[in-house]
Parts: structure tokens; C-alpha cells; sequence
């Protein structure tokens, strides 16, 4: 599974995030996507970076990486290809995240 943060430079609560994630001992699994690159992403998350998300990884990397590919709505969806994403938004604590990977699979 790959973990992915949706984040922006200069967001002072993603590095917030991220540094959940590095406690959190998962850092090896996270990638970072910078919205504002990303006309789609920018309109959905916008407003509420930082979010971490999960989906099944892939058979290639560049699959993985296309978090667009799949409709994002609540916290755990499904699309056609059946392949499951969640999400965890800001605000969220230590407390939060441990309890969303474990939830999906980490720790």
C-alpha cells in the first residue's frame, strides 16, 4: 500500500502532517503530491490540505502515482476497477492517524 499527502509548498500543517506520518514510522511508504500542479487536485483539496490517502498500490509505479484516475468523495470509496481508497483529513493528531493505518493496514 502507498500512502499519499496531499500538500502544497509552503503549508505549514502538511509538514505538521507529514511529521505525523514520520513518528507514525511510515514514512518510507508516503508520497508527497503537490496540488497545485494539478488543476483536479487543486479544485478538490484546495481547502483542505493537508490529507493523507490509501489505495492499493499497482502493478507499476506510474499507476500508482495516478491519484487522479479514481473519484474521491468520503472517506472510503470504491470505483469501477473496485480499487478502495480512504482518506484521513486535517485536523488530525497522532491519536488519528495511528488509528487510520491501522485501519488500513499499517502497524
Amino acid at each position: 500500500m502507498l500512502i499519499t499527502l496531499y500538500s502544497t509548498e509552503g503549508c505549514h500543517l502538511c509538514e505538521q502532517a507529514y511529521s505525523l506520518l514520520v513518528e507514525a514510522g511510515v514514512q518510507e511508504h508516503v508520497q508527497v503530491i503537490d496540488i497545485a500542479f494539478d488543476d483536479v487536485l487543486f479544485s478538490r483539496y484546495g481547502v483542505t490540505i493537508p490529507v493523507v490517502s490509501t489505495q492499493p498500490v499497482t502493478s507499476t509505479s506510474s499507476e500508482a502515482c495516478s491519484v487522479t484516475a479514481y473519484p474521491v468523495i468520503a472517506d472510503s470509496v470504491s470505483d469501477e476497477s473496485t480499487h478502495s481508497i480512504s482518506e484521513l483529513g486535517w485536523p488530525f493528531d497522532s491519536a488519528d492517524l495511528a488509528a487510520w493505518l491501522k485501519n488500513n493496514g499499517f502497524n
